[in-house]
Order: structure tokens, then C-alpha cells, then sequence
């Protein structure tokens, strides 16, 4: 039998392993251990308000939209997300689609939270997303009343949940009314199946209509979650839809909207992973979202630039690029994945690293804003 797992302050998670558990068995009570955490395990995240909201998260959280799927060892996940906790990455991110197959990484979730993390729920933050496509015809996808509410239910059932923390539309729908959309996610707060409701890709025009929308609706729109990386900064230019020519980052400032900053890597480009080129077992080989197409010369050349800059100060190009999107105060946190606990180790590393220089940040500047990596542009937004 595994150890229990421990958070930050020392109290700690059901112990025994995934697998060995019986499902109806009741969860081990919290406890707390005799000695503190070992200091070489790192301090954990500091926190950050999301917004004008009364909600803390850690400036660093957990994404499963990758290493999720079925094809993925069950025990390799278990690590990851027992050790993340432990490490005090207690804001898990999900969407109904992550896996693959769609709802994989809710049901790996799942099991862990029924088996090992139930006595720590309250101290989690779990959010999941649905605008996807997740099922064939008219209902699979989208930002109608139907679906938004039918996937949510979906996605407790998967995650053995009466409620999730945040639950997000997705993507902008141009098809459905911003009040049925809204109105949905107003329904799930109002229900109970979620704390609080937030937007996910949307540009800044939209950003700015579905906070109206919600206005008159009596509901908070607390958060926005969008791509941002030091390749990939669509989200402070000026939005030449939105009335007043503002940034999504503009609006959200302005309007008390927390800020989750996904793929802050690049989806590991910002890593050492493609500087000599695209290994055989890379994301980029595989197929999916990382596409080929995106490692051209010219950025590549970026990239190795960029490498070379954090060379010469001390850090990796993992710990630059995860230290510049936490730099915003209006981000509150950034989402990493990881492969493996070593990889989730060496990027909390970058929690004790110093701040980016003014040298560094110019050099950042210097390099061209879009890289054409964004690949929710012209599928969630009218950007």
C-alpha cells in the first residue's frame, strides 16, 4: 500500500492505491503526520484572487488536457495529480473532451478523487469546460441551453461529483444566442452543480457582451481561460471588434475577471524538447494540436533565442516562459501539464526562481507576437 499523500500543511489524503480500493469503501479520515513535509519537496504555490472573486488559486495549477487519455497508464496519472497535490497544485482543470477519448481524463479523475482524495475535496479546486464537440448531430457541441446543461451532468457523473468549482463555456458559439449561453451557465450555478461560471476563448468584443449579458442575468462571470505564451500573446492585442478597441487582458482588468492562462509552454515548444529539431516520440510527431507545421524555421529560431536568454541568466526555457505569463498580475494562474512527476517538478521550480529581468522581458518584446500557434482563434472566437 502507497503512502498517504500530504498537502502543503501537512494534513493528508486517503491512502492506498487506485485499483485496490473497493469503490464503496468508505475514505480513510485526513490525518496529519508526525513530522512537517520535507523541504526539498518546495514551498507550494503562493495564491492569487481570481479577480474581484472571493476565490484563491495557486499561481500554478494542473491541466489534463494532455497524458489523460485511455492510452495512458492509469498509474502514471495517479502520480502525477497525487503529486501535485502534495507539491499544493490543488487547481485541476479539465474539459468534457480531454482524453482522448472525450471524458477519459474526468473518469481518471474520478477514480482518484472517489478512492484517494475525497477527504481533501473541499480543498480542491475542480473545473471542467463543454463547447466541444463531444457526441454526433446538432446536440454534440456548441454553446445552446441542451447541451451546455446535458454535459455538464455528464461531466459530474464521470467525476462523481455533486458540483464542480468553475464550469466553463468552452468556446464562443456564433450559432446560439450569448443569452442562452450565459443563461446556461447561470442555470449551473443556480442549481448547484457549479461554484462559479467563466468563459474560455472567448475575444475581447465577446468577453465584454457576455459580462453584459450576465449583468442582466444576476450572475458573475468570474474568470476567462486563454492561450498565452511568450509565442502566442493574442491576448493583449487590441481587438479591432470591441468597442473600445481594448485587449482581452484590457477587459478582463477592467472588469474584475480572473485570468487562466493555458499552454503557457507552447505546448512545449518553450522547452528544451524541439531545439534540436522533432523527436520521433515528441507530441509533434504524434499528431495532434502540436502540428509540424508550427515548428518552421523562423520559429524555431525564436525559440532558440529565447533559450540562449534564459541560458545566459541561469534558468531553463521552461522556467523563462512559465515566469513570463505569471508576470501580469492580472493572470492569476497558469496551467502546465505534465508527463511525468520529475516534468511537474522541474516546472514548480520555476516558483523559486527570480523574477525575469528587464532585459530579459525586452528581449521577449523584440520577438514577434503571433507565431500562428493559435489554434483557438478561428475555432472559439471571431477573432
Amino acid at each position: 500500500m502507497s503512502p498517504a499523500r500530504r498537502l502543503p500543511d501537512g494534513r493528508r489524503t486517503a491512502s492506498g492505491s487506485v485499483g485496490t480500493v473497493p469503490p464503496d469503501a468508505s475514505p480513510a479520515p485526513a490525518s496529519r503526520p508526525s513530522a512537517p513535509p520535507s523541504p526539498t519537496d518546495g514551498a507550494p504555490p503562493p495564491h492569487r484572487r481570481l479577480g474581484r472573486s472571493g476565490l484563491a488559486l495557486p499561481t500554478v495549477s494542473l491541466g489534463l488536457w494532455q497524458n489523460f487519455g485511455d492510452a495512458d497508464p492509469r498509474a502514471t496519472q495517479r502520480e502525477i495529480v497525487l503529486h501535485a497535490v502534495d507539491r499544493g497544485v490543488t487547481h485541476l482543470d479539465l474539459a468534457n473532451n480531454y482524453g482522448p477519448p472525450g471524458g477519459a481524463a474526468e473518469e481518471s479523475l474520478g477514480h482518484l478523487l472517489a478512492r484517494e482524495l475525497r477527504p481533501v475535496r473541499d480543498e480542491l479546486v475542480v473545473t471542467t469546460k463543454a463547447g466541444y464537440r463531444m457526441g454526433p448531430g446538432p446536440y454534440g457541441e456548441g454553446g445552446s441551453r441542451k447541451y451546455l446543461l446535458s454535459s455538464l451532468d455528464a461531466s459530474l457523473r464521470r467525476l462523481g461529483l455533486d458540483h464542480v468549482d468553475i464550469f466553463y463555456s468552452h468556446r464562443f458559439d456564433p450559432t446560439t444566442p450569448l443569452e442562452e449561453t450565459v443563461g446556461a451557465l447561470a442555470t449551473a450555478v443556480r442549481s448547484g452543480r457549479a461554484r462559479y461560471a467563466g468563459i474560455s476563448s472567448y475575444s475581447a468584443r465577446r468577453t465584454r457582451e457576455a459580462l453584459r449579458v450576465a449583468e442582466r442575468l444576476g450572475v458573475d462571470l468570474v474568470v476567462t481561460q486563454v492561450s498565452y505564451s511568450m509565442l502566442n500573446r493574442w491576448v493583449e492585442e487590441p481587438d479591432p471588434h470591441d468597442p473600445a478597441g481594448a485587449s482581452v487582458l484590457d477587459v478582463a482588468g477592467a472588469e474584475g475577471l480572473g485570468v487562466v492562462a493555458f499552454s503557457p509552454l507552447a505546448q512545449g515548444m518553450l522547452t528544451d524538447r524541439y531545439l534540436r529539431g522533432v523527436p520521433d516520440d515528441s507530441r509533434a510527431a504524434r499528431g495532434g494540436p502540436l502540428r509540424p507545421a508550427f515548428l518552421s524555421d523562423a520559429n524555431l529560431d525564436h525559440v532558440r533565442r529565447l533559450d540562449g536568454l534564459a541560458r545566459a541568466h541561469g534558468r531553463s526555457l521552461a522556467t523563462t516562459a512559465i515566469l513570463w505569463a505569471m508576470r501580469d498580475e492580472r493572470v492569476t494562474t497558469v496551467l502546465l501539464g505534465a508527463s511525468s512527476t520529475r516534468q511537474l517538478d522541474e516546472n514548480l521550480a520555476a516558483l523559486d526562481a527570480p523574477a525575469l529581468t528587464a532585459e530579459e522581458l525586452a528581449a521577449v518584446d523584440a520577438l514577434p507576437a503571433d507565431t500562428g500557434i493559435n489554434i483557438w482563434a478561428s475555432r472559439s472566437s471571431d477573432l
